[in-house]
């Protein structure tokens, strides 16, 4: 299907997993054990409602934001997406230059598969996302490559220690480091436009995709083990090391995985320079609470000029503009993205891009807010019965 003839992310998702290999679309889609964190990070947008407000002249629009100086088209960025190559052919560039053509900001996960260098020259604002091993020197190592290559913004993610319990993974033979076994085979021939399209080109013109980022040079293929084991050293991390990268790295340094507000207040200390709300889209912890139902008291605990950023569950331009209310500075999202690539490649990328920005300026105006900057909680209520109950004028009569 084209992708102009898609309307929103979710309808991006379902042509994504009917394209896809059922394996590959349930690692990409799927989350931690019953998925109650996935499916809660969706559901928490319903019970906030919008209150609007009218007559307040709202013909000229802005969603452009403005983080560290840099300025941005719309309060949107790219999440950091994992073995993105699944889903297109060299998706992390294809993701890299969709954001930089829009003016959005792209995240780069340290589990991506095109090399950081090539990411940084095509989108020279690209972040790095890194899954950190508790060793000084291999820190050291990986931060020189950052810095040689010009990565301005380095994130930690802090919500993996240890790999989450992912059983649909599991139960679909689908596991890293990748084992191809006739039951994937036989998936793959039953979905012949992405065997075309992603598998066989990519074998082609790259080879079998390797883990480009994860440390100071390219790793093995995601068909091998690991010398040190694939999360060698990831529970080690802890807040000292953040204060020895703190003392060290010259650029922007953020964490990711942020649900307690005691982590928000210890990132403001060591002099982070942001935060990520996050709860890995609900593939980690399972029953952890979802990412705007942590918000608020985040956003409490930290300066007002200290920025606080989100991902997880957007699906609507009101998802966002909910969150933004909220004191969210930027909502991030790797699923939508990563269908788009799916789909259509840098032009699906593109067309979710768009849907996103087009929901924002509409509800915009429908909500009398012509500056996206100026959305607070008083655009905002609960989707609560109490108020519905109240005694009213015509009962009192």
């Amino acid at each position: 299907m084209k992708p102009s003839k898609l309307l929103n992310a979710m309808e991006f998702e379902r042509e994504a997993r009917r394209i896809l290999p059922h394996s590959v679309g349930g690692f990409l889609f799927g989350g931690a054990e019953d998925g109650r964190s996935l499916a809660e990070n969706l559901a928490v947008f319903d019970r906030l409602l919008f209150r609007p407000q009218g007559l307040t002249g709202t013909s000229a629009r802005s969603q452009s934001v403005e983080l560290w100086g840099a300025r941005y088209s719309s309060p949107i960025g790219i999440a950091p997406i994992g073995v993105a190559a699944l889903a297109c052919h060299r998706c992390d560039l294809v993701l890299a230059k969709a954001a930089a053509k829009n003016g959005i900001p792209f995240i780069l996960s340290g589990s991506s598969n095109v090399p950081l260098e090539q990411i940084v020259e095509q989108a020279p604002d690209a972040w790095y996302q890194g899954y950190l091993p508790g060793d000084e020197s291999r820190l050291e190592k990986l931060m020189l490559r950052l810095e040689a290559a010009q990565v301005r913004n380095l994130v930690v993610t802090i919500d993996t220690p240890v790999g989450a319990n992912r059983e649909t993974n599991e139960r679909n033979g689908f596991v890293l480091p990748l084992r191809l076994t006739p039951r994937l085979a036989l998936d793959g021939i039953m979905h012949p436009r992405w065997t075309a399209r992603v598998f066989m080109r990519t074998l082609l013109r790259d080879g079998i995709p390797r883990f480009a980022n994860q440390s100071h040079e390219p790793g093995n293929p995601i068909t091998a083990d690991q010398p040190q084991g694939f999360r060698s050293g990831w529970d080690k991390l802890d807040w000292n090391h953040l204060r020895w990268l703190r003392d060290r790295w010259q650029g922007r340094l953020l964490i990711k995985g942020v649900l307690h507000e005691d982590d928000a207040r210890k990132a403001v200390g060591i002099g982070l320079d942001g935060l990520v709300v996050s709860n890995h889209g609900g593939r980690q912890l399972d029953s952890a609470v979802s990412t705007l139902q942590a918000l608020p008291e985040i956003v409490a605990a930290v300066p007002r000029s200290f920025p606080v950023l989100i991902d997880g569950g957007f699906r609507r331009g009101t998802d966002v503009m909910k969150a933004l209310a909220l004191g969210a500075r930027m909502a991030f999202m790797g699923r939508p993205m990563l269908a788009g690539a799916a789909v259509a490649g840098s032009q699906g990328v593109d067309r979710v891009i768009q849907i996103f920005k087009s929901e924002i300026d509409r509800n915009q105006a429908l909500l009398g807010c012509a500056d996206i900057t100026a959305l607070n909680t008083n655009y905002l209520t609960t989707a609560s019965a109490p108020r519905l109950l109240k005694e009213s004028s015509w009962e009192s009569k």
